[in-house]
């Protein structure tokens, strides 16, 4: 369209005087809102459910095989990447898409040893949705990500994907203020995991737990958590099994620091300032975290102006990722003035 039929296409469907039609513009809404054709109150897809359009399904599903199960892991590994750099402000209805395709192959048959493979992929690609979801403060959608997450990882036979998809999930308890719920999910993250897996999922378990604590106020048992995951962390945390766990360089260093902030603990801006410069570059979403935790952590002792910096360069990233939770964290800053607290950005 024309700027200017656009402009008033959009009056018209703002006013209700006319539905949101075709995949394009449905498709440009979830991508920009990050919500489902079903939360935006689009009319469903059609589906054809006919006897035809049933053994067309299955044969397709009759199809998978090793190949096949790499691509879709190849893809979500693909959007993992994308999403570290550039947030997920289109990736969101992409995943879905995957997410949809997957479940079908998977509810329509592919053999043992492909199904479980397949369900593994589903299990990453829907965690990998849910955190989308939950920085987009999509916070229903994210929640039913993590549980289609943990349902797959049964299906998969995998007690360490099953552990990350519960202890993820407690993230979305965090954000509804549901603290002691979300402790209690980290809780049984870890006994789900027990020793049998390993030490990097343990070290990221035991760190999750942390931020938990940490939100929850609990000083002791924050650094407990902590000092667990750096004892637990290997040498060489990288671990191709686990591809969506980052632990090694700076990553644990700057999750300790989010803690720190959280609590208000006076060491946040030395441990902070020491780490940021040590995060890659590609982490652009990390990054848009700790620059939330330093001027946090800067308003907290008082220094108005490094809070003030650090939150404007904290909201010119996170606009630019469309990191709506790290922004919405940032709508809380109180900036000190005179030893007296006034809101503020």
């Amino acid at each position: 369209m024309t700027r200017a039929s656009l402009k008033t296409k959009l009056s018209r469907w703002e006013n209700g005087h006319e539905p949101v039609s075709g995949d394009i513009y449905q498709r440009l809404f979830r991508d920009v809102l990050g919500r489902t054709n079903e939360e935006l109150g689009f009319p469903p897809e059609l589906q054809d459910d006919g006897a035809a359009e049933l053994r067309s399904r299955l044969a397709v599903a009759r199809t998978v095989d090793a190949t096949t199960v790499e691509i879709f892991r190849r893809q979500v590994d693909d959007a993992r990447h994308v999403d570290r750099r550039f947030g997920g402000i289109s990736l969101l209805d992409q995943l879905r898409g995957q997410i949809s395709q997957i479940e079908d192959l998977l509810r329509h048959g592919p053999q043992r040893g492909q199904r479980e493979q397949l369900a593994a992929v589903l299990t990453e690609a829907s965690t990998l949705a849910g955190w989308e979801s939950l920085d987009r403060n999509a916070i229903r959608q994210a929640w039913d990500h993590y549980e289609r997450a943990k349902t797959a990882a049964r299906e998969a036979g995998s007690t360490a994907l099953l552990a990350h998809a519960t202890a993820e999930q407690a993230f979305v308890l965090i954000d509804l203020g549901e603290f002691r719920s979300a402790l209690d999910q980290f809780a049984e993250a870890r006994k789900l995991a027990g020793n049998d897996v390993t030490p990097l999922l343990r070290a990221w378990l035991a760190a999750a737990q942390g931020e938990g604590y940490a939100v929850a106020g609990h000083h002791d048992q924050t650094q407990e958590c902590f000092d667990n995951a750096k004892s637990l962390l290997p040498a060489n945390p990288p671990d191709s099994s686990l591809p969506f766990l980052f632990l090694g360089d700076s990553h644990l260093d700057r999750w300790h620091g989010n803690a720190l902030a959280r609590l208000g603990d006076p060491m946040a801006i030395e441990h902070l300032t020491a780490t940021l410069s040590r995060i890659p570059q590609e982490f652009t979403r990390s990054r848009v975290g700790m620059l939330v935790d330093l001027a946090l952590a800067h308003a907290s002792a008082g220094n108005r102006e490094a809070a003030r910096s650090f939150s404007q360069q904290a909201r010119r990233l996170g606009q630019q990722i469309k990191s709506d939770r790290q922004l919405r964290r940032l709508d809380q800053l109180i900036l000190p003035v005179r030893n007296s607290p006034i809101a503020g950005v």
